[in-house]
């Protein structure tokens, strides 16, 4: 029984900058339901950090080599720490999502920094990475890849719903899973929440107080991705491109903006939800209670949220399990979701490399 436990650290960092989240995950290779999160954790980014990452879109390509260096330094230092804490002794693997800076799959361009050589050489494990270049090479989206975690770690719901910087969800139609990006959430909520000096909209109190503008509302709900049908997905780009511009061109006081934008999110996120289904909801858009209203209100239905662990960790947890689907050369990407040419195992391999003195 024992040699059918793995334990794997496992990392992710989204588009909404909360911080690097880390889970402790063991799992048993006989059934991969049987997991158990020992220990998880986010560690919050630093001004400069922050800045860095969120401008990098517009670096120099010098300079974004120099940043996947400088960042593989900083997840491989965070992850010493949160082993040293811990007092973990069995690591199997680390699998770590790194952190978007481009994707533009219809160019063939994904792009995410932490050098996983870095991270190998200063953990002294090994680690398995870079999960969405292979798919994007593949005619795929290279996202989302959450999906073959919710086929295969929670089959239990019918609908599997994140809300972080994007709302996706992933689902069962006949034999395949299908899965994609419906709309963007936190990326543009704390964007126009740091105006006023803070990270986040408390459980979505400051929306809540605004109205609707709905001039602004049809405009959002118009855009021609909600019109694509599936494989899909968004990045930073596209909402800089076709989101801010419309909101600042139709109103500048933001809890009218944060109202708006919530009764957004809810008509996206219920038009493509079916009424008494099972939803897993996570991510922190879960805990934002005035957004998780207005998707009930749409939807006529009560909705339960799972653990906070769940909520908070789910992707980590999933990055982790990519990580394993990928060590056994098992598929962790799935053509119906992304697009791609086939199903396949997809994710780079690092050993670290110990220098002579």
């Amino acid at each position: 029984m024992k040699n059918e436990l793995i334990y794997v650290i496992g990392l992710m960092s989204g588009t909404s900058l909360d911080g690097i989240d880390l889970v402790y995950v063991e799992f048993n290779k006989t059934n991969y339901k049987d997991f158990k999160i020992i220990s998880a954790k986010t560690i919050g980014y630093s001004a400069e950090w922050k800045s860095d990452l969120q401008n990098a879109i517009i670096f120099s390509k010098e300079r974004i080599s120099e940043l996947d260096i400088e960042y593989g330094i900083l997840l491989g230092e965070t992850i010493n720490n949160f082993i040293n804490e811990l007092n973990i002794e069995k690591v199997n693997f680390i699998a770590s999502h790194g952190h978007t800076i481009f994707h533009q799959p219809e160019k063939g361009i994904t792009l995410q920094v932490g050098n996983g050589q870095k991270i190998a050489n200063i953990t002294k494990n090994k680690v398995i990475c870079d999960f969405r270049t292979q798919d994007v090479l593949l005619g795929g989206q290279g996202a989302p890849l959450v999906p073959i975690g919710d086929e295969l770690l929670f089959s239990d719901y019918d609908y599997c719903l994140n809300l972080g910087g994007f709302a996706n969800i992933s689902f069962k139609r006949g034999n395949e899973r299908i899965a994609f990006d419906i709309c963007p959430v936190n990326i543009v909520m704390n964007h126009y929440m740091q105006k006023l000096g803070f990270a986040y909209d408390d459980d979505g109190k400051i929306a809540s107080e605004g109205k609707i503008n709905n001039e602004l509302l049809a405009e959002l709900n118009s855009l021609d991705f909600y019109k694509k049908e599936p494989p899909k997905s968004l990045g930073l780009e596209w909402v800089k491109k076709e989101i801010f511009p419309i909101i600042n061109n139709l109103e500048t006081d933001i809890p009218t903006v944060l109202r708006t934008f919530v009764e957004h999110c809810a008509v996206q996120i219920s038009s493509v939800l079916e009424k008494n289904k099972s939803i897993l909801i996570t991510g922190g858009g879960a805990f934002n209670g005035f957004l998780i209203r207005k998707i009930k209100e749409y939807l006529g239905l009560e909705i339960e949220l799972p653990s906070k662990e769940i909520i908070d960790f789910k992707e980590a947890l999933i990055f982790a399990f990519l990580g394993l689907l990928k060590s056994e050369e098992k598929v962790n990407c799935l053509k119906s979701v992304t697009g791609a040419k086939k199903n396949h195992s997809s994710g780079e391999i690092f050993y670290p490399v110990f220098k002579s003195q």
